[in-house]
């Protein structure tokens, strides 16, 4: 489904991305971990089409997006949620799921149109998912910042992304959020969503995930099951520095 080849990307003198190689096939759940600088936000830019890489390919699908704009991506089915929510904050719960049914209708949905009502109940049954549709009428900007991360995930699926690029979704969060947004993680599992997830949550990330890949110095270090990655030698040494 995505495929990485020899993606490089800097800033100025400073380069971030060292040549990243990897592939996520459909249905999988990649967890992506390393120190901080290491390149995984950066990299979550480039594949979103918010950072233009300097050199490499990236494909969805057997297409190729290097150099298609956001909004092209989104339209193809990957769904990004950023480390700072990324809500609508001015809206309403619903009006935020019904961006994101409507940016896959054709047309204009007139206030007093059937769509439009069809558009509100697909809206609440989303926002049941999350156990947010009473707030449905509320500002998005009232929420906590763990409800903001669910209702960002649930817009995301409401616009039938396919591929979920999920930017930390636990930072911040009480220890009750995090497990509804683990509950809603494994929904998209069940819904055969494919996952890549950056997380500094070892332990959440092994229960989540089949693969988990560490990213150092803008270069994929290691790739393979929580079980392999977690006793390798390499990853105390990136962490802990026992190289000596």
């Amino acid at each position: 489904m995505l495929s990485i080849s020899n993606l490089r990307f800097s800033l100025g003198r400073t380069q971030i991305l060292n040549g990243v190689d990897f592939s996520i096939q459909a249905g999988e759940r990649v967890g992506m971990i390393g120190p901080n600088g290491s390149g995984k936000t950066t990299l979550f830019n480039c594949i979103s089409g918010f950072n233009t890489p300097s050199a490499g390919s990236i494909s969805f699908k057997n297409m190729e997006l290097t150099r298609l704009e956001p909004f092209q991506r989104s339209a193809l089915g990957l769904g990004r949620v950023f480390q700072n929510p990324g809500v609508f904050k001015e809206m309403t719960l619903v009006e935020n799921i019904v961006t994101a049914l409507e940016s896959k209708q054709r047309g204009i949905a007139f206030p007093w149109s059937k769509i439009t009502k069809l558009n509100r109940s697909s809206s609440l049954d989303f926002l049941a998912m999350v156990k947010l549709e009473k707030k449905a009428d509320e500002k998005a900007g009232s929420l906590s910042g763990g409800q903001m991360r669910l209702l960002e995930i649930v817009r995301a699926i409401a616009g039938q992304a396919d591929l979920f690029l999920l930017d930390e979704p636990t930072a911040g969060v009480s220890p009750k959020m995090k497990g509804e947004v683990e509950e809603l993680l494994k929904k998209l599992q069940e819904m055969g969503k494919t996952i890549l997830i950056i997380e500094h949550d070892l332990n959440f990330i092994q229960k989540l995930c089949d693969r988990i890949i560490v990213l150092d110095q803008g270069k994929v270090v290691l790739d393979g099951t929580p079980e392999v990655v977690r006793k390798d030698q390499a990853l105390q040494e990136i962490y802990f520095g026992t190289n000596g």
